[in-house]
């Protein structure tokens, strides 16, 4: 079951990033990527790997230390459940990129290559982002808003 959770993980994500990054001009890219809820089936999928761990899982996230952690992701669903909440952040932090750079008027071009590698390495692409949106203000906006 682990390993059909894994790959189920990135296929329920992987069109919604499509939409954002190959499709950014699409009126339906628009009206599914404003629904925060586009995180809810990868979010279902963490849920089933860790509500049933717990009671391991709990105790090493509250009080962590290296070999903990260690401990936790070194099993098959301890990598499927992290690969989950990574893909579940990594989507929601692309859609607010996306929506703040269609708000500001960041062009495709710009904004489809930080998507990418958001999706890849994950802060890495929300650092190249908050630089790149520093140069873009959306129009009627009275404060910057992260």
């Amino acid at each position: 079951m682990t390993p059909v959770l894994f790959t189920l993980t990135f296929a329920v994500a992987a069109p919604f990033w499509a939409l954002m990054i190959v499709f950014p001009g699409w009126s339906w890219t628009r009206r599914i990527v404003a629904s925060p809820l586009i995180v809810l089936p990868v979010v279902v999928i963490y849920a089933i790997l860790v509500l049933p761990a717990i009671a391991d899982v709990l105790p090493t996230v509250a009080f962590p230390t290296l070999d903990g952690v260690r401990t936790l992701l070194g099993t098959a669903d301890g990598a499927t459940a992290a690969w989950a909440h990574m893909i579940a952040f990594d989507l929601f932090v692309g859609r607010w990129a996306w929506l703040d750079g269609t708000r500001r008027g960041v062009p495709a071009w710009i904004l489809s290559p930080l998507l990418v590698l958001t999706i890849l390495l994950g802060p890495l692409g929300l650092a190249g982002y908050l630089l790149a949106r520093t140069r873009f203000h959306a129009t009627g906006d009275t404060q910057d808003r992260p």
